[in-house]
């Protein structure tokens, strides 16, 4: 099976790098670039790809957490997977949080990306394994306490609330928000925003 990619990245000559690259290996095929996040979600929907391989900054516009959640919320979404050099543990949840079907960085060996990008393509989770040990570790951890400000977060994600309506409750951008409850999450040991807050209840944590 070839699985076809969108690039995403607002360098030229990563692109052009990256083109080289995935158009020479045998399982995946280039069928289109984006510079911008904006330029993705439009290219996203019109050329259908079975993967978008998209970086985390994206220069002006939104980034590519932004740009994943846009993508993702779409009907029969590509995975997006996140190719960057950025590894802060808060990017990588983010970006889960958003609906990345995994984060890797720039300096992976390829073949890595090409495995990557074909598990992406057939559902599978990507994370390179660092990464994804320290991911499990803040996630696992029984010491982690909420700050709060993530407590605030974790009430009205109790309301139902969505995050832009937690952004204008807090008065808070809602990157800051997609950030505080992504860390929620971590820090409850779940998987979604629904189980974090049955966490939450269990642990007495909410009223």
């Amino acid at each position: 099976m070839i699985a076809t990619v969108l690039l995403v990245d607002d360098h030229p000559i990563v692109r052009t790098g990256l083109r080289a690259v995935l158009e020479a290996a045998p399982g995946t095929r280039v069928v289109g670039e984006a510079a911008s996040g904006e330029e993705a979600v439009a290219a996203a929907g019109l050329l259908r790809p079975d993967v978008v391989l998209c970086d985390l900054r994206l220069g002006e516009g939104i980034d590519g957490i932004e740009t994943t959640a846009r993508i993702r919320s779409t009907v029969g979404a590509p995975a997006v997977l996140i190719l960057t050099t950025y590894d802060r543990d808060a990017d990588i949840l983010r970006a889960i949080e958003a609906g990345a079907a995994g984060y890797l960085l720039k300096d992976a060996p390829t073949a890595m990306i090409l495995t990557g990008i074909a598990d992406a393509a057939a559902g599978r989770t990507v994370l390179a394994p660092e990464l994804a040990h320290r991911v499990s570790a803040r996630r696992a951890d029984p010491e982690a306490r909420l700050t709060g400000r993530e407590a605030e977060v974790l009430t009205l994600l109790a309301e139902g609330r969505s995050n832009r309506e937690i952004a204008r409750e807090l008065f808070l951008s809602e990157a800051t928000v997609k950030t505080h409850v992504a860390h929620v999450i971590a820090k409850l040991g779940a998987d979604n925003r629904s189980r974090a807050v049955a966490v939450a209840r269990e642990r007495g944590l909410l009223e």
